[in-house]
């Protein structure tokens, strides 16, 4: 029997400790590639790089590091390393960091499980909530269990899985929704050492709103978040009301 054949990106690097041990954890279920970038690429969302050529070096048997994005890694994983044979299964991760709620559209973790959605891969990005005493062990654990589940079910269409593990040993496991944060400092004024302005983004601290139900709620009591995530996000309530006031929509008179 055919060994399933498994892809590997993330967005903290090639030497990054979480994908080193993700692939530790998962080389027992199939044929484990990695492909990641060559530095941190940590908020570059879905970033495609098209204004300059792309350098893929080898590092390991089946180990690549990039010069560009966690969705190019994942681009060039797909259609140049595995030359043809398609992944039976994308995980990105494990990831430095929180990756819930809001911030999805930022992560580069995320967004590498996403461009294997888009190329018709099933994924799972995973992340790991840090404090001031965490070990990846609970979220390698975690990521094969779940793997090992894509692996024989699958996922429908356009679907990832999102996964947050807690810091401390996980009490369980919840499914959750994206929860709703913000930050206190969006923007922080300094000042560089010739005496000019500058700007950092991001500079507070994430305030998490406290809605049961959501991924934020299910790691802060402790348990493992798993929240399905589509690749298509119309608003189909808004698109219904849209159509039904379409005739209303005087084009002629614009």
């Amino acid at each position: 029997m055919k060994q399933p054949l498994i892809l590997l990106s993330n967005d903290d690097g090639y030497q990054a400790e979480g994908i080193h041990i993700l692939s530790d954890a998962l080389e027992s279920l199939g044929e484990v590639w990695v492909v990641a970038p060559d530095r941190e690429n940590s908020a570059v969302s879905h970033a495609l790089t098209l204004s300059r050529p792309l350098r893929l070096t080898q590092l390991a048997e089946r180990g690549f590091a990039v010069d560009g994005t966690p969705t190019d890694c994942v681009t060039l994983g797909v259609g140049q390393v595995l030359k043809g044979r398609a992944p039976d299964l994308v995980v990105s991760g494990i990831n430095f960091g929180a990756n819930m709620g809001d911030d999805v559209h930022y992560s580069g973790t995320v967004s590498a499980a996403f461009e294997a959605v888009i190329l018709g891969v099933p994924a799972i990005a995973i992340s790991q909530v840090i404090w001031h005493e965490f070990s990846y062990a609970f979220a390698a654990r975690f990521a094969r269990l779940i793997a090992s589940r894509v692996l024989a079910r699958g996922l429908p269409p356009g679907t990832l899985l999102n996964v947050n593990v807690p810091p401390s040993p996980p009490k369980g496991v919840r499914f959750t929704r994206l929860g709703k944060r913000t930050y206190t400092e969006g923007v922080v004024e300094d000042t560089d050492p010739r005496g000019r302005k500058c700007y950092w983004i991001g500079g507070g601290d994430p305030v998490w709103e406290d809605i049961p139900g959501t991924d934020f709620a299910a790691v802060g009591a402790g348990y493992i978040s798993v929240s399905p995530l589509q690749l298509d996000i119309t608003d189909r309530d808004q698109l219904g009301r849209l159509e039904s006031e379409a005739a209303a929509w005087d084009l002629e008179g614009s």
